[in-house]
């Protein structure tokens, strides 16, 4: 009998060791990479304003909704959210794993399927984006100051991040508005515990030449870098 269990109990014990070698490993990580900054890139114009917001998990890149760069409305349209309202001036978008977004609308609602699959890149993704009629500077809210060149290669890094469908971005109907500023939109990518929402804003910001991150799972990672 002990010799019948021997074989699964070493396998168990072997499997239960690589598990908490790999949570202490990625714990580490999550918590000295973040530290090593990305110094922003000399330029000669501060020419406009990005901002980066956080609901306290969650890390948005906030732009204009239009300037003479580009016109966010020709792939986030106010139609598609539930006031139709055209005066908001800012959009925010972050990027994250389809499941977590529609259907974890709070901690309570998270299944266990939803969270394995987002942890392993099992499943797709979806931006969401919201318009703004204003934005207030603030611990969660930090305004960023950039050139035109620099936005240019923001614009180029959250674009390649929708699916597009005959030259226009895929809206996501069913279930999906928070409020009535809002919609989402089918991505490009896995979500993954290295690839996170917050990875994701990080690397617009590296992108377009700011300072961020090394690499970060989380949002205070990023606004350390900002205080």
């Amino acid at each position: 009998m002990l010799k019948t269990l021997k074989k699964p109990l070493i396998i168990f014990g072997k499997s239960l060791l690589f598990f908490v070698l790999f949570v202490l490993t990625y714990l580490l990580m999550a918590f000295t990479l973040p530290k090593i900054t990305i110094d922003k890139e000399d330029i000669s114009k501060e020419e406009m304003d990005i901002y980066i917001l956080s609901n306290g998990v969650h890390t948005d890149i906030v732009v204009p909704v239009k300037n003479e760069i580009v016109d966010w409305t020709k792939w986030v349209k106010y139609e598609n959210t539930v006031s139709k309202d055209t005066t908001p001036q800012f959009l925010a978008m972050g990027w994250g794993d389809k499941g977590f977004y529609l259907e974890t609308p709070t901690w309570a609602d998270l299944k266990a399927s939803v969270a394995f699959k987002a942890a392993f890149g099992l499943s797709t993704t979806a931006i969401h984006a919201t318009f703004y009629k204003e934005m207030k500077e603030g611990t969660q809210c930090k305004k960023i100051r950039i050139s035109k060149e620099q936005y240019k290669k923001l614009v180029e890094y959250i674009s390649s991040s929708f699916q597009i469908e005959n030259d226009q971005s895929i809206n996501i109907k069913t279930n999906a508005n928070y409020g009535k500023y809002d919609a989402f939109y089918e991505a490009n990518g896995s979500y993954s515990m290295v690839k996170t929402c917050n990875t994701w804003a990080n690397n617009a910001l590296k992108h377009s030449g700011q300072r961020c991150c090394f690499w970060t799972p989380f949002d205070k990672g990023i606004f350390e870098k900002y205080n």
